[in-house]
C-alpha cells in the first residue's frame, strides 16, 4: 500500500510531527480529510501552538504504545533514527509507511506544477514570499513552508489551482531513504538562492552537497525554469546541470536581474528591479535588510519568467509581512524591542544581525545565539561566528544545545567564541542556564534597547521568560513614577 491507496477518514500517524515540515503536513493531510495525530519528544511554538489550535493530538515521546491505536499508514520524520523505540515498533508491524517528502510528492503535489525554493539559506521567507505573490495573482496556489507566513497564520494550503509552492530542502529523507527532499518534489520552477556547506551531521564536504544540488538541476524538465544567485561562485560550479532556462539574480549589473540602489523610506525597504539592463519594476517591502532584498529579488524574477501580471508581482511583495520566527517582533514594552529570528548558520547570523541594524538605526543591539542545530553545535564554524557578532553592541552565546553524540574535539565552544569577540572589541557573554542569561538581561537592559534572540529551535523557554520579566520591569518602572 502507497499513501494514494488510501481513502478519506483513514487514520495517519505523523512520527516527529512538531517538526516545521512535519507539522504541516498534518495540516494539509487533515484538511484532505484524513484522520491526524503523532507523537514527539520537542513541543514547542510555533509548530505546537498551531496543532493545537487545528485539534491535532500530539503524543508525547516516543514509543511503540504510540501505534497501539493501529494507524492505517505512518509517516517518518527525518529526526527519526532507525533504532528510535518507536519505529523499531513500526517496522516489527505490518503497517505501511513512507517519508514526508513522497508522501508531500505523491499526494500534495501530484501533477501540479510544482515551484521549489532551495538552498542554503532564504528559503523560508522565499517560499512565504512566492506564496503570498501567487496568492495576491489569483493562482490559489498549494504551498507548504518550514515556517508560518504571516498573511496566512498558516503553514500550509490545499491546492485549488495548477501551482504547488514548496521549500526544497538538501536534508536527507528519512532513515530509509537518503536522498534530499527535493528529489520527491517534481521540480519545474526554482529558484536556488546560494549554496554553503552546512548540516555537518551527514555532509562532509561541500562538495556532497553539490553533488546533491547537481541532482536537483537535473531533474527541472526543459520546459521549466531555474532563477539562481549569480554571486554565489559555489552554484557557477554545478549550473551547466540545468538543461532548462535559467536566469541569474544578484548584486552584479552582470547578473540578469538585478536592483539598483536600495533606500529605507516611510518604513520600507525600496528599491527598483533591473533585468538586463532595462527597468522592470520598483519594489516596496515590509520586510528589511540584503538578505530579504535579494530574496524577494528571486521571487520578482521567476514570478516574471512564469509570465505572471507585473501589478500582482509587485502588489504581492507589497503585501508580504514576514514569518514566525523570522525578524519576528514578539515584544515591544518598557521601550524594550524583542525580535526572534531562526538564523543559526554563521552566515544567516551575520545578516540577521546587519538586518537589525539596517531596521533599527541608532539602538543599542544585544544579539542573543544558541548553537543548537547539528552544525551549529560542531566547531566547523567556530572561527566564521566571529565575523557574525562584530556589529552587535553585545552578544550573549548560550552553551550548546545537548553535545554529548559528539566527540569532545568537534564539539563547538561558546567560551572560546565570547573570548574572541571580547579580543575584537565586543561585550560578549556566556551563561551555563537560561535563567541567568535573563536575570543578566532584566538589570542591564535600558530603554531603547533591541533584543535580537537567534535560535532554530525552543532556547529552553527563553522567549517567556524574558518577556515576562521584562513586563516586570515595565511594572517596577511604573511604581518609580508614580513614586
Amino acid at each position: 500500500m502507497t499513501i494514494t491507496d488510501l481513502q478519506p477518514g483513514s487514520k495517519i500517524h505523523l512520527m516527529g510531527i512538531c517538526g516545521t515540515a512535519m507539522a504541516s503536513l498534518a495540516g494539509l493531510l487533515q484538511e484532505l480529510g484524513y484522520q491526524v495525530k503523532g507523537s514527539d519528544q520537542n513541543v514547542y511554538p510555533p509548530m505546537s501552538t498551531m496543532l493545537a489550535d487545528l485539534d491535532i493530538e500530539i503524543q508525547q515521546g516516543y514509543k511503540a504504545e504510540n501505534l497501539a491505536y493501529k494507524p492505517d499508514f505512518v509517516i517518518v520524520g527525518n529526526v527519526i533514527s532507525r533504532n528510535n523505540p518507536e519505529a523499531q515498533a513500526l517496522l516489527s508491524s505490518n503497517i505501511p509507511y513512507t517519508s514526508l517528502p513522497k508522501a508531500m510528492g505523491d499526494v500534495l503535489i501530484a501533477d501540479r506544477q510544482a515551484v521549489v525554493i532551495s538552498g542554503t539559506h532564504g528559503k523560508t521567507t522565499t517560499t512565504s514570499m512566492m506564496s503570498v505573490l501567487m496568492q495576491t495573482a489569483g493562482e490559489e496556489p498549494g504551498f507548504f513552508v518550514g515556517g508560518i507566513p504571516q498573511n496566512f497564520n498558516k503553514s500550509f494550503q490545499v491546492a485549488k489551482g495548477d501551482y504547488f509552492v514548496i521549500e526544497g530542502d538538501e536534508y536527507d529523507t528519512a532513515f530509509f531513504d537518503k536522498v534530499p527532499k527535493f528529489v520527491h518534489y517534481k521540480p519545474k520552477f526554482v529558484i536556488l538562492t546560494g549554496i554553503e556547506f552546512d548540516h555537518a551531521d551527514i555532509y562532509s564536504s561541500i562538495e556532497q552537497i553539490l553533488a546533491e544540488f547537481s541532482k536537483l538541476l537535473k531533474l527541472i524538465p526543459e520546459d521549466g525554469s531555474l532563477v539562481y544567485n549569480g554571486d554565489c561562485p559555489n552554484i557557477k560550479k554545478i549550473i551547466h546541470h540545468a538543461s532548462c532556462k535559467t536566469f541569474s539574480y544578484g548584486e552584479s549589473k552582470s547578473s540578469d536581474y538585478y536592483f539598483g540602489k536600495r533606500v529605507n523610506i516611510s518604513g520600507r525597504n525600496q528599491m527598483a528591479v533591473y533585468k538586463q539592463g532595462t527597468p522592470v519594476g520598483d519594489l516596496a517591502l515590509k520586510v528589511f535588510g540584503h538578505h530579504n532584498s535579494m530574496n524577494a529579488l528571486a521571487t520578482f524574477a521567476l514570478a516574471n519568467e512564469m509570465k505572471l501580471k507585473r501589478t500582482h508581482i509587485l502588489q504581492g511583495l507589497a503585501n508580504f509581512k514576514g514569518v514566525k520566527r523570522r525578524q519576528e517582533i514578539i515584544s515591544d514594552q518598557a521601550g524594550v524591542t524583542v525580535v526572534e529570528d531562526f538564523a543559526h548558520h554563521p552566515t544567516a547570523v551575520g545578516l540577521t544581525v546587519a538586518s537589525m541594524r539596517e531596521q533599527f538605526p541608532g539602538r543599542r543591539l544585544i544579539s542573543l545565539f544558541e548553537p543548537r542545530s547539528a552544525t551549529s553545535r560542531r566547531n566547523i564554524f567556530q572561527q566564521d561566528y566571529i565575523k557574525s557578532f562584530l556589529q552587535t553592541d553585545v552578544a550573549i552565546i548560550a552553551q550548546p544545545f545537548n553535545q554529548t553524540n559528539i566527540a569532545e574535539q568537534d564539539r563547538f565552544s561558546s567560551d572560546r567564541l565570547v573570548a574572541d569577540l571580547k579580543e575584537n572589541q565586543v561585550q560578549a557573554f556566556t551563561f551555563p542556564e537560561t535563567e541567568k542569561i535573563v536575570d543578566f538581561l532584566q538589570t542591564t537592559v535600558e530603554e531603547g534597547d533591541v533584543i535580537l534572540i537567534m535560535s532554530n529551535g525552543g532556547f529552553d523557554g527563553l522567549y517567556k521568560k524574558l518577556i515576562q520579566a521584562l513586563a516586570q520591569k515595565k511594572t517596577l518602572n511604573q511604581a518609580d513614577i508614580t513614586l
